[in-house]
């Protein structure tokens, strides 16, 4: 009776877990779509429709330092806010590069440019030093540095990638006329996901991926993913989902093959539940009258 106390009580759990993951995922589902909505609206205020993809990309930067007042709300500097309605409309995160790059991958994205965020790496950490933007133009992935509201070029009007970048003569020309810029900002090491930052595993879940799949990086667009909370969640949403679901199969396998009984499924425990609840509910209000005389 104690294990099959323990099985109906683990079975209970995956059937929350489940219901959990489903409104997760339609959470997730309804947030993106907003998003997307929001976005879409924004692009075509901020992008001309009739224009080449680099006067896209100069039209958006040229927004990032020249438009409307935005609201100022002495955001953090370090903050981690992924939420694209907030890196638009605050003036502190568009000038913090992590935040600033949000703005623009998520503005880019929805004015139909293909672009993804580069982190450049320090050497000897591998921590974050500088967060830019890649964008796709004529066939080559390019760099634009949302923070400093430029394409990188050299001196003669050349577009460059992360791996001419990664030249120091070169780097040296690109940046010569920004003000401020951190000769650190290099493009020696750079990475599109830094799973260095998660605990424990993260460096070993790093170097294994890149040692057996060494463009497991760019096979993936991880912009969205990364840079945008609403589909972050809804992602997350659907693993659980298929988690649970698995896990329920586990448990109806193994509640008829040991205790030969069918476990409830969610949405019978949780109407089961609902009518237990709304029972003592009543049988409650019923003990509490006072008798009529």
């Amino acid at each position: 009776m104690k294990k099959e106390s323990i099985f109906r009580a683990f079975s209970f759990s995956v059937n929350i877990l489940l219901i959990s993951s489903v409104l997760l995922t339609l959470f997730g589902l309804a947030w993106e779509y907003s998003t997307r909505r929001y976005l879409e609206g924004f692009s075509n205020a901020v992008i001309p429709y009739a224009t080449s993809p680099e006067n896209k990309v100069a039209a958006i930067l040229s927004w990032m330092e020249h438009g409307p007042a935005r609201q100022a709300e002495n955001a953090d500097e370090d903050t981690e806010d992924r939420d694209p309605i907030d890196t638009l409309n605050y003036k502190e995160l568009l000038s913090v590069c992590g935040t600033a790059t949000n703005a623009f991958v998520n503005l880019a994205s929805a004015g139909g440019l293909e672009t993804r965020r580069l982190l450049l790496l320090d050497e000897q950490s591998a921590s974050t030093n500088h967060v830019v933007a890649e964008v796709r133009l004529d066939g080559r992935w390019v760099i634009v540095d949302p923070s400093f509201h430029v394409i990188l070029k050299d001196s003669d009007g050349h577009l460059l990638t992360r791996q001419e970048l990664a030249r120091p003569e070169v780097l040296r020309d690109a940046t010569r006329n920004l003000t401020g810029y951190d000769p650190a900002y290099n493009y020696e090491h750079t990475t599109f996901v830094h799973l260095s930052r998660v605990p424990l595993a993260g460096r070993f879940l790093q170097g294994a991926l890149n040692s057996l799949l060494p463009s497991w990086q760019e096979r993936v667009d991880w912009a969205v993913l990364v840079e945008r909370q609403s589909n972050a969640t809804f992602v997350v949403g659907i693993v659980l989902l298929c988690f649970a679901l698995g896990l329920r199969q586990i448990v109806h396998w193994y509640g008829l093959k040991k205790f030969q009984i069918d476990p409830m499924g969610p949405w019978e425990e949780l109407k089961h539940a609902g009518v237990v609840l709304f029972a003592a509910t009543s049988l409650h209000k019923s003990e509490g009258k006072l008798p009529t005389a």
